[in-house]
């Protein structure tokens, strides 16, 4: 009997993969290598062949034939001749300009037609960073190898870098037999240094927030074996790494680091801040500490919430990059649009999973969104009516009849872990001064938070009021439910990172509230972020006004 064909490939690259299917499995598993995950809800998720995605896979090794048969496999009809000529097209492009080693100080950059080389000496974007030797071949400081990567990229010039990583200072790395694993994590590992140690070393893991990324680099780090630099967004997250480390590896507290802006150990194995890394004194000086990081002997480089490595203060951390390399995020979505820089900086997408699938199969906690649609106050519509658009949308947000909705809502979940979320700070104080629970924001000293994050997990504290600064990195596994006040506009990165703060497992549902004024600005908003977690599959149900007032 023939094997069922579950997908549908359309002629603007989009895959449609019927997940009911009984090889839906087998197939999501040989297209993910040059497809990217762009919806996941009920019945059918969607894939997108991509410039990016196809360049992930020829850079893996995939070829063009390779992955047109995977696709003739799984097809259900045959494959337009548009799609097969873009696959082919852009398999072809990728080997165009090679990066290899010239010297202690220099790169060479080898172009294979003349004519991209006549490009890339006219092209402003590279002025500075490259020195013809000769019509195919140009020079390039060492230190400007990732930033080169990503300008070329946006040019639609993928370089092929050949550039073997470098071994480091070898670190025995034993993990503990008091966890176990899950299967996708050892996926995920693979998928990064192949089944027997010997994949590319380099790339991204993308897993849901509550889903154990951290598990994930851990379990590189052991196959590694060397010296690891691990860097974090902030220092609570740098202060989770140690514990995960210290609880899940055989490692010393002699042998693990913290160099924050509280402490400066340097050891085999180093947790610090994306900050730390590139601090200087003002913007016409260098960056101080980034010579004490690049000769650190350091054979693997973790890259925690890859997501905010792009960001130009954090570029310079890409020069790391002659190692190996990893990147976890629960996801690659940017509102800038800038998510080819991670495949420049760190490496290409290794491994991604819906999460949906791992909601059913109870990885993660079952969620639901709600979302509270509440009336502007008659005193606040004259105000809000001349107000220019920037300021229409902190009028609607810092809706004064939301804190009665949030009152409703904490008295639904009583004797739950609640989180209140909120992007403006005179808000969350004055929920503050409402309620009377304890507040973190961007002010708190790091001492306070984490005690604050310890009675929390503890369950002494029960509701916590937080501003964006717990957005990324904050292992809270015991809350289930979390009301967002406010948000920045329509961030879909912002609304995963949150929705991930309440999707550790439990033995209960958890729930998602975002509080949102009708008729006005945030309204708009919040449909952008709507449409982004019903797209990973999450139910959402918009809830009526009357309830909550």
């Amino acid at each position: 009997m023939e094997e069922d064909r579950p997908l549908t490939v359309q002629s603007d690259r989009t895959m449609l993969l019927d997940v009911h299917s009984p090889a839906a499995d087998k197939c999501r598993g040989e297209i993910i290598a040059f497809a990217d995950l762009v919806k996941s809800p009920e019945h059918v998720h969607t894939y997108q062949i991509s410039q990016l995605s196809l360049w992930n896979a020829i850079s893996s090794g995939l070829t063009a034939d390779e992955i047109l048969r995977r696709l003739e496999r799984w097809s259900r009809f045959d494959l337009d001749s548009r799609i097969i000529f873009y696959i082919k097209d852009q398999a072809e492009r990728y080997g165009d300009f090679i990066l290899t080693e010239l010297d202690d100080e220099y790169l060479l950059l080898t172009v294979r037609r003349p004519v991209f080389a006549l490009q890339l000496k006219a092209e402003d974007s590279l002025r500075g960073m490259i020195e013809a030797e000769d019509e195919k071949t140009f020079r390039v400081k060492r230190m400007m190898r990732g930033v080169l990567k990503a300008r070329m990229i946006k040019l639609g010039f993928p370089v092929d870098d050949r550039i073997p990583l470098k071994k480091g200072v070898p670190q025995t790395i034993k993990l503990r037999n008091t966890f176990t694993p899950r299967p996708y994590q050892i996926e995920a590992v693979n998928s990064l240094l192949g089944d027997g140690g010997n994949g590319t070393g380099y790339g991204t893991i993308v897993l849901p927030c509550g889903s154990g990324k951290t598990i994930a680099g851990i379990l590189a780090m052991a196959r590694l074996g060397m010296r690891t630099l691990i860097l974090c967004p902030n220092v609570t997250a740098v202060h989770q790494w140690i514990r995960e480390l210290l609880d899940k590896t055989e490692l010393t507290e002699n042998e693990i680091g913290e160099y924050s802006g509280e402490k400066k150990d340097m050891k085999p194995v180093t947790v610090c801040t994306y900050q730390i890394v590139t601090w200087r004194p003002d913007t016409d000086s260098e960056y101080k500490r980034f010579s004490l990081f690049r000769d650190g002997g350091w054979g693997f480089i973790i890259y925690d919430e890859v997501h905010m490595l792009p960001a130009p203060v954090f570029r310079i951390t890409a020069e790391l990059q002659a190692i190996h390399r990893l990147g976890l995020t629960a996801t690659l979505v940017r509102e800038d649009g800038r998510e080819d820089e991670v495949f420049s900086l760190v490496g290409p997408k290794r491994y991604d999973t819906p999460w949906s699938e791992l909601e059913a199969k109870g990885y993660i906690a079952k969620a639901y969104c709600h979302e509270v649609r509440l009336p502007l106050p008659e005193e606040k519509e004259i105000e809000y009516a001349i107000a220019k658009k920037r300021e229409k949308y902190r009028i609607a947000a810092e809706n004064p009849l939301k804190i009665d909705a949030a009152k409703k809502i904490i008295r639904k979940h009583e004797g739950e872990s609640i989180l209140i979320i909120g992007q403006y700070l005179d808000q969350l104080e004055m929920f503050q001064n409402e309620f009377g629970y304890p507040i973190i924001t961007g002010a708190t000293a790091t001492k306070k938070r984490d005690e604050l994050y310890t009675l929390f997990r503890e369950g002494k504290v029960k509701v916590l009021i937080v501003s964006k600064v717990a957005n990324a990195a904050i292992d809270l596994p015991d809350a289930s439910v979390a009301i967002q006040i406010s948000g920045t506009f329509g961030s879909r990165q912002e609304e995963a990172q949150r929705l991930g703060r309440i999707l550790r497992p439990k033995s209960h549902d958890s729930h998602f509230y975002t509080l949102v004024t009708e008729y006005t600005e945030e309204e708009d908003f919040a449909q952008n972020r709507q449409k982004f977690l019903s797209e990973q599959g999450y139910s959402y149900t918009i809830e009526k006004v009357e309830s909550y007032v």
